[in-house]
């Protein structure tokens, strides 16, 4: 299994040096005793002392509670299993998570001295790589719903407000131009590319789409306070006022001819508090479920990019929805 293609046999110093390079950490246990030994970069992934007495119970005490029983149980089902095995997992390290893969060869027979060697691999970038992947996937996924849903009901709305053909064309392609520079507002801009904002104008670009008469005007009342609004927190609110607005669009007061919406806003100290107030519209009820991907998008958002919060009240007479919003992020 060692050998060279002219089959020489690999030395030790050969095989020593390919696993430092790899990353590989060696481990041994022993199936009678539930002894564990690891090499000292296995030690050192695990940010356990080389003092300690190790055995699998005291080392798996570190894997994430959420893996751990499935761990344990792959572990001990190897003395049964036949063949090779490989199963990844989370560690705690500190305030760190770390995602570890381990392989080994399963099955008691040709184990010498009752004991099963196999390694560990450090995958976190891997696994970190991976769910970004898929939270990027489940991101775009959910945007391109939602603006299919926009589509759908900006149409409507021109429809309402048009005496023909040409004036809903009109009507609709004005709104569309409108939805494409909020949208721009929604993602992130190159450095160097983006000025600050005032409050208030950011929330008429972004709701003009889904107003009759102008977001001053018509069904779209605005008072918020005069406060600038720097290029990060301009993304991530402009996230938030999106979703907002694509969830009215659906279920909510911009779903009927006659909803309205009031936006105010008050100062806190340095932070800005903005009430999203909806009228109406449909009858309001709170979700029967936990929060969707919208939801916890937004929320992630919030606290992520304005290290504020949002709470909602699920009122019959429309949504309410109050963000806070930390002054120092606001003008970042």
């Amino acid at each position: 299994m060692n050998r060279r293609p002219d089959g020489k046999e690999w030395d030790i110093q050969h095989l020593r040096r390919a696993i430092d390079a790899a990353g590989v950490a060696l481990w041994s246990w022993n199936v009678d005793t539930d002894a564990f030994e690891m090499d000292r970069r296995g030690y050192e992934l695990w940010s356990v002392p080389d003092d300690v007495v190790l055995t699998f119970e005291i080392l798996s005490a570190k894997i994430h509670p959420a893996d751990r029983d499935r761990v344990r149980a792959a572990f001990y089902s190897t003395r049964a299993t036949v063949g090779r095995y490989e199963i990844d997992y989370r560690i705690l390290v500190g305030d760190d998570v770390r995602w570890i893969s381990a392989r080994g060869q399963g099955s008691d027979e040709g184990i010498a001295d009752r004991c099963m060697t196999g390694i560990f691999l450090d995958v976190t970038g891997r696994k970190q790589a991976e769910e970004s992947h898929e939270l990027l996937a489940g991101e775009m996924s959910h945007r391109v719903k939602n603006l299919l849903a926009i589509a759908s009901g900006l149409t409507t709305i021109s429809s309402r407000s048009s005496a023909s053909v040409e004036e809903m064309a009109k009507q609709l392609t004005g709104r569309l131009t409108a939805l494409g520079r909020a949208h721009d507002l929604v993602r992130p801009l190159p450095h160097g590319q983006g000025d600050a904002a005032l409050l208030g104008d950011l929330f008429s670009v972004l709701l003009a789409p889904y107003d009759d008469n102008g977001a001053f005007a018509g069904r779209i009342r605005i008072a918020v306070p005069r406060v600038g609004v720097g290029e990060t927190a301009a993304t991530g609110l402009a996230l938030v006022i999106h979703e907002l607005a694509t969830n009215s669009l659906k279920y909510g007061a911009f779903s009927v001819p006659e909803g309205t919406l009031d936006v105010s806003g008050t100062m806190n100290g340095d932070d800005v508090e903005i009430t999203w107030t909806e009228h109406g519209g449909p009858k309001v009820v709170a979700p029967s479920r936990g929060d969707g991907y919208g939801s916890t998008m937004l929320r992630r958002t919030i606290a992520g990019h304005l290290a504020g919060s949002i709470e909602y009240d699920w009122g019959e007479d429309g949504l309410i929805a109050r963000l806070l919003v930390s002054g120092e992020r606001m003008s970042s």
